[in-house]
């Protein structure tokens, strides 16, 4: 099997200097599990959400499960609804599906914080998946090292899977169509996650060594030192009168250490006063709110640059 650097080394895209290209894209990450994905109802969204945002492009990976070849299935096209839990894409067209996640209020917040820059996102997360190998269950689980599967898909995990969406994203010269190439500009990751590792005390008690260990390798894949990173903090619906997530507030706590240690990275904590639409998922209004937040501090982490 491949190392973590290998596997970086295998998916790098070769750009080639010199190129003319029409435009230039700044290019951020949202990587994670449920939350990431978006349980956001489309026919809920207010009406400045429901049209394609034209000046936003953005290449989802289509989520797979460990196990399985790591394809990246996905294409460039303008953000619009449908890029939640369900979405799904064959590599040839996109599948829009009835949820949302917190994409298209970033893309539109970040528009308005910084009106002379074009926004390309890269999504790839997978709901149930942990960082921590002893947490992932039949979920999935980003640590590089994590083994499953058998035959072709033998040791492919979720971060084979965030590799394979990337390379794919990054290969397109020409993200937006216009007959010109495009440069795409690393700036910004967005992780919302930890609710899985949350159900397990060593790996709660962990979390900011694993989290620290993924995101310098996701900064490596983007190949940019220090990328700015917004993490969004877990909540807890408490729908039964008691945590859903045992282990909740110890990893909480984590997400803050890898924060206070980490000079380009911020802590979103708005998650504390979201409503669920479940015991699990924010409920669409949240949605819409933590897109903004997540905007709001990674605009502010580049103003620090």
């Amino acid at each position: 099997m491949y190392s973590p650097i290998q596997k970086l080394l295998l998916t790098a895209v070769i750009f080639i200097p010199g190129i003319t290209h029409a435009a230039d894209y700044h290019l951020y990450y949202l990587g994670g599990q449920s939350n990431m994905d978006g349980y956001g109802l489309v026919d809920q969204l207010p009406q400045q959400f429901t049209s394609p945002q034209e000046s936003v492009m953005i290449f989802q990976g289509s989520s797979t499960e460990d196990g399985k070849p790591a394809k990246g299935l996905g294409i460039w096209r303008p953000l619009r609804p449908g890029h939640g839990a369900d979405f799904r894409s064959d590599g040839q067209a996109n599948h829009y599906g009835t949820r949302f996640g917190c994409e298209l209020s970033f893309a539109a917040e970040l528009r308005k914080l910084r009106p002379n820059e074009n926004v390309a996102l890269i999504k790839y997360s997978r709901g149930g998946t942990s960082i921590a190998i002893e947490a992932a269950r039949y979920f999935g689980c980003w640590d590089p090292d994590f083994e499953d599967g058998e035959g072709k898909g033998k040791g492919i995990n979720q971060y084979d899977h965030f590799l394979a969406t990337l390379r794919n994203a990054l290969s397109a010269r020409d993200i937006d169509g216009d007959g010109e190439n495009d440069r795409l500009i690393p700036s910004g990751i967005l992780w919302m996650q930890g609710e899985s590792d949350a159900g397990f005390e060593t790996a709660a008690k962990n979390y900011a060594n694993n989290l620290k260990r993924l995101m310098d390798l996701t900064r490596a894949a983007l190949r940019t030192d220090d990328l700015p990173i917004a993490i969004g903090r877990i909540s807890d619906s408490k729908k039964s009168g008691t945590p859903v997530w045992q282990f909740g507030e110890i990893l909480r706590s984590q997400q803050k250490v890898f924060c206070d240690s980490d000079s380009n990275a911020r802590l979103i904590k708005s998650t504390d006063m979201y409503g669920y639409s479940d015991p699990w998922h924010y409920d669409t209004e949240s949605y819409i709110d933590l897109g903004r937040q997540f905007a709001r501090a990674i605009h502010e982490l580049r103003n620090e640059d």
